[in-house]
């Protein structure tokens, strides 16, 4: 039975052996090819439907613009209203300087705490109302007038023109000027960096007046590639506490030779050397008669300064002195020289906050034996470039044995555009 069993699937496998033969698996082939080809057509056929319906859409959207258009075209148009006219303008800013100069106006507001058996300074008081006009006059000159108003009245501060078109590379300047001596005398008092003035300006170079005198100055830069050079000679007619003349050929004559030079990009030094000789208006107690007496001030200052580019507005130092050496003599006979200097400096520590320290050493004219000396600690505050509050601790130890002890406090308050003071 096995046997026959096996013999009858033998006998199957070669049926179906036979079935598979190549001419079947051909026909198999192109039937499916017709198949593919038949699924290709109904594709196309769908895709042009699609493509039918989607152009009828735009067709019909077309068909709708044109007809807008064309009763947008058939819509008349109504006219434009015309333009409102033009309101008057006003005059330009240009245009209404010309006969119209910058004004400015700063009070300096002083108070003081403390005792001085030297000084008269009262409590509070409005010392000084300084007035400023500045314009230029024409194309070869411009004029500053700076007007100060104060306790003993109303005075000209300064009042000059200044040419800045001659020929040679010179300026000239014709008025009434602050000397062009040292850095304290040529500032103004708003502009100092303390609430007075130190005491070898106090007693050797004319107080809070200073040089300050009628004449003329003429001024040249010595060009050079190492640094700014300045050259300054001036004639005065000596009316201050200084120099006074007393006939036209008597004058005062100032001359100063300033050095400027950057050391690096934030740090720069200022040098200085100042003469100034004329008929003295300050005399000895005990005077002689018909004698004619004069002065002869020698001076030197330097300034620090530095000033970190990346951090201008929070960071500041300046660093200043000044020594001056005043020399008065009568008829030919040689006076005592009395010498006098002030050393300090300030930090700006803040945007808007400033602190420093001063030292003061001065003798006085006529008697060299006679020494005032003294600090100050100051506190600045600046609100903006409009104000200014300032507090001063004072100590002064007179000559004639008095030790005042101070407190000073100022404010400075502007309006107007003031120009910018001699750097």
């Amino acid at each position: 039975m096995e046997f026959k069993g096996i013999v009858r699937v033998v006998a199957l496998a070669l049926v179906i052996g036979g079935a598979m033969t190549p001419a079947s698996a051909g026909a198999q082939t192109a039937a499916a090819a017709d198949q593919q080809l038949r699924e290709a057509q109904a594709e196309v056929a769908r895709l042009k439907q699609e493509l039918d319906a989607i152009r009828a859409q735009y067709d019909a959207r077309l068909t709708a613009l044109e007809q807008r258009l064309a009763a947008i075209a058939a819509t008349p148009v109504e006219a434009a209203p015309p333009p409102p006219p033009a309101a008057p303008s006003a005059p330009a800013a240009g245009s209404s300087k010309v006969f119209n100069p910058d004004i400015a106006v700063i009070g300096n507001f002083l108070g003081a705490t403390g005792k001085n058996a030297n000084s008269t300074q009262p409590t509070f008081g409005l010392n000084e109302v300084e007035t400023s006009f500045q314009a230029i006059v024409d194309p070869y000159a411009r004029a500053d007038f700076f007007l100060s108003a104060g306790p003993e009245g109303l005075e000209v501060e300064e009042g000059f023109a200044t040419f800045n078109a001659l020929p040679g590379g010179l300026l000239l300047k014709v008025g009434k000027l602050r000397a062009q001596f040292g850095k304290v005398n040529t500032a103004h008092t708003h502009a100092l960096p303390w609430t007075d003035r130190p005491l070898v300006t106090r007693n050797l170079v004319g107080g809070d007046e200073g040089i300050s005198e009628s004449g003329v100055s003429v001024s040249r830069l010595l060009n050079n590639s190492f640094m700014f050079l300045e050259a300054t000679g001036e004639a005065y007619y000596g009316a201050s506490a200084v120099f006074n003349s007393t006939a036209r050929s008597k004058l005062a004559y100032v001359g100063r030779l300033r050095a400027y030079r950057d050391l690096t990009e934030g740090t720069n030094l200022d040098l200085g050397g100042s003469f100034a000789y004329g008929p003295s208006a300050a005399q000895p107690e005990v005077s002689i008669p018909e004698a004619a007496y004069s002065t002869r001030l020698i001076g030197f200052d330097a300034t620090f300064r530095y000033r970190p580019l990346r951090r201008a507005i929070y960071r500041r130092f300046q660093a200043r002195t000044e020594l001056v050496w005043s020399q008065p003599r009568s008829d030919g006979a040689g006076g005592e020289t009395a010498f006098g200097f002030y050393g300090g400096a300030d930090y700006q520590f803040a945007r808007r906050w400033y602190a420093g320290g001063r030292y003061d050493r001065a003798a006085h004219p006529f008697d060299a034996a006679l020494v005032d000396n003294g600090g100050s600690l100051y506190l600045t505050y600046w609100p903006s470039e409009f104000s200014q509050v300032r507090g001063q601790y004072r100590r002064t130890n007179y000559g004639d044995g008095v030790t005042a002890n101070e407190f000073l406090f100022q404010f400075l308050f502007s309006i107007g555009a003031h120009g910018a003071h001699v750097f």
